[in-house]
């Protein structure tokens, strides 16, 4: 008798637990945050403390980021409706949704790359030019090296779907590298803020 409730309260208890994907995720997720956050006092610290020129405001534009930053947040819609097609069983619809979130994510980092390239070939601004190029090159580096990973991941899924091997019984892995993208599109925005609107 008292091993039944044992039993049973060790069911329930496991029941009332949260899945072991979204467990990890959300704990690579703080991890990350607590990551990003130190990169990102780090630039508003040294906001304006700069020696020498040049200065966020004589070197940086907002078309290209306001265009970056409207393709990822629309890729955190995209990604919602492959997973919802892929939960209705809609193997087609997902692989559509999921290509398109995939190319809004590679535009993104396309606006990044042609940005950089003409800071660093037309405005002479890199790495090592000021303390601004430093932590600028830093924490916009460092999210599009969390946007690269995520679209190999986002690359792998779909291969392995065209390939025949996802379908609805995938939702679940499919959810939890979704909470991933959502992560990188939320860091983006706090970047886009700090460094576009904040301290330029």
């Amino acid at each position: 008798m008292a091993a039944a409730v044992i039993s049973t309260s060790s069911e329930t208890w496991a029941e009332t637990l949260p899945r072991r994907g979204y467990a990890a995720i959300l704990a690579l997720i703080l991890t990350e945050s607590a990551f990003f956050s130190i990169f990102v006092v780090a630039y508003i610290f040294y906001s304006g403390k700069s020696l020498s020129g040049p200065f966020p405001r004589e070197v940086l534009l907002l078309s290209t980021p306001v265009v970056n930053t409207i393709c990822l947040l629309s890729s955190s819609v995209t990604i919602v409706w492959a997973i919802r097609s892929l939960h209705r069983g809609s193997v087609r619809a997902f692989v559509f949704w999921w290509l398109v979130t995939f190319v809004l994510g590679l535009e993104f980092l396309a606006g990044t790359a042609f940005e950089w390239r003409r800071l660093i070939y037309h405005e002479g601004f890199t790495i090592t030019t000021n303390l601004f190029g430093t932590t600028f090159y830093s924490l916009v580096g460092l999210h599009a090296a969390h946007v690269t990973i995520g679209l190999f991941l986002i690359l792998v899924v779909m291969i392995l779907t065209v390939g025949g091997y996802v379908n609805e019984r995938h939702v679940y892995r499919t959810d939890v590298l979704s909470w991933y993208w959502h992560f990188v599109d939320a860091v983006w925005v706090v970047v886009f803020l700090t460094v576009y609107v904040i301290c330029r």
